[in-house]
């Protein structure tokens, strides 16, 4: 039975609460213990979990905010359709959805990254920077891109598969590994101090970015005034215990210096004390399986984001160009992942997170500000978006002041990064005012 005469989407087709909870978890621990956790143990020490639990705190909080505005802003646009209601300056809006695409594309290209580190390291090519690793972080994002192209539950149905396995591994990790904890590694709990945690939960916020995807997709889930909000929580609340336990019995099982070595696949090694190497290929495999589906969940709302910013002509009318029988904006699809392959093959680890992070956090601050303007419109306690815009602004100047200690050419190159997509975002509105006046 068709929902629209125009988009022609059948009941069949629409995503339930087991998909919206796989898109959000997919998305987010793709990013997370797999990408960053060399990072965040580097940063925090043995304090690796409370960070990442600091990090689901604002998440949690924000995920609050995004699932009311949700409700009430029913829209594929998401974060740009929220902060253009709650600005009257439109070039506000214009900005926050440029900066969203780009630290899009910058977690794209971080799961990818580390899809081909993991995956090179199982074949026995461990050296960064290998043929291998980029032919295995170019396929993938080509491979999805193919099952996005294809359609809507394809993408769904491949989500449910790849969580529920990686799931499962990472739980077989926690439970097995949690016995075999080291007092010596994770005591001193604050070993670098109480401001590494602080710096590492801000550094490795990237991790949970992924559950702000969900509302992108409000027109085409079953039943939104429930299941929108149920699957943010969910998605928030699973993915901060999968962080805190694995990450518990990584730090428990293998040397802080030990993670800081093998970084991108930091993981797997440090199953191998108690899993031997079948250990190191399971949790292999898990990190395959979670960066391919957060490039999934990742690519299927970055380009219906794409799609309603053409739509609202804040990007060329192109991105808006649609698979009619389908609803698949495949134009959008397709420059996302041309942008995000130029990225993956070009930057390192350390630049492609932090500016993910970064991206992130302010994205997370002005959404929480916007809830903040419009608490009463969307009937949300006051408490809830003015605590998470203190917490997400803090983060991000954390970061901007680690940044500035330890890693300034990242922070350059971000700054840089951010001055352009503001003047990009000023001069396409310019353009589009001054081709009206032409007329």
């Amino acid at each position: 039975m068709e929902v629209d005469g125009n988009s022609k989407i059948t009941v069949g087709n629409k995503l339930g609460l087991k998909e919206l909870i796989a898109m959000g978890v997919g998305g987010m621990v793709g990013g997370g213990i797999f990408s960053v956790l060399g990072l965040s143990v580097g940063v925090a020490g043995h304090a690796a979990p409370i960070a990442f639990a600091l990090g689901g705190i604002i998440a949690l909080l924000t995920g609050l905010s995004y699932a009311r505005l949700g409700m009430v802003f029913r829209s594929d646009g998401g974060s740009f359709t929220y902060l253009e209601h709650a600005f009257r300056h439109e070039n506000i809006a214009g900005v926050g959805g440029w900066l969203l695409l780009a630290g899009y594309v910058g977690t794209l290209a971080l799961y990818a990254y580390t899809f081909g580190g993991y995956g090179s390291a199982m074949l026995g090519n461990a050296d960064h920077g290998s043929i291998i690793q980029y032919v295995l972080q170019s396929g993938v994002i080509l491979l999805f891109l193919g099952v996005n192209l294809y359609s809507i539950k394809a993408a769904g149905h491949t989500e449910d598969i790849i969580v529920m396995v990686k799931v499962i591994i990472l739980s077989l990790f926690a439970i097995a590994g949690i016995f075999y904890i080291k007092a010596d590694y994770v005591l001193p709990l604050f070993n670098l101090g109480g401001t590494g945690v602080l710096m590492g939960a801000a550094l490795i916020f990237v991790a949970y970015e992924g559950f702000e995807l969900i509302p992108n997709a409000v027109n085409e889930m079953e039943h939104p005034e429930k299941n929108l909000s149920r699957g943010i929580i969910i998605s928030i609340v699973i993915t901060t215990l999968i962080y805190i336990l694995v990450s518990l019995v990584a730090v428990g099982n293998l040397s802080s210096a030990a993670i800081a070595k093998y970084k991108e696949y930091a993981l797997a090694v440090a199953a191998k004390p108690f899993l031997g190497h079948a250990g190191f290929m399971l949790i292999g495999l898990g990190a395959l399986l979670s960066t391919a589906s957060a490039i999934n969940a990742t690519l299927f709302g970055t380009a219906r984001l794409g799609k309603v910013m053409a739509q609202e002509r804040d990007l060329p009318r192109a991105f808006s160009f649609r698979e009619r029988s389908r609803d698949i904006p495949w134009v959008s699809l397709c420059i996302i992942t041309a942008v995000t392959l130029v990225f993956v093959n070009l930057g390192n680890l350390v630049m492609i997170s932090s500016f993910a992070s970064a991206s992130f956090l302010l994205i997370f601050a002005s959404i929480n500000l916007a809830a903040l303007r419009l608490h009463k419109k969307i009937n949300i306690p006051l408490s809830i978006p003015l605590i998470g815009f203190v917490l997400s602004l803090a983060s991000w100047f954390v970061l901007g002041g680690y940044l500035w200690w330890h890693n300034r050419q990242s922070l350059l190159w971000i700054a840089v990064s951010f001055i352009f997509i503001a003047l990009a975002e000023f001069l396409f509105s310019e353009r589009k005012l001054l081709f009206r006046k032409d007329r």
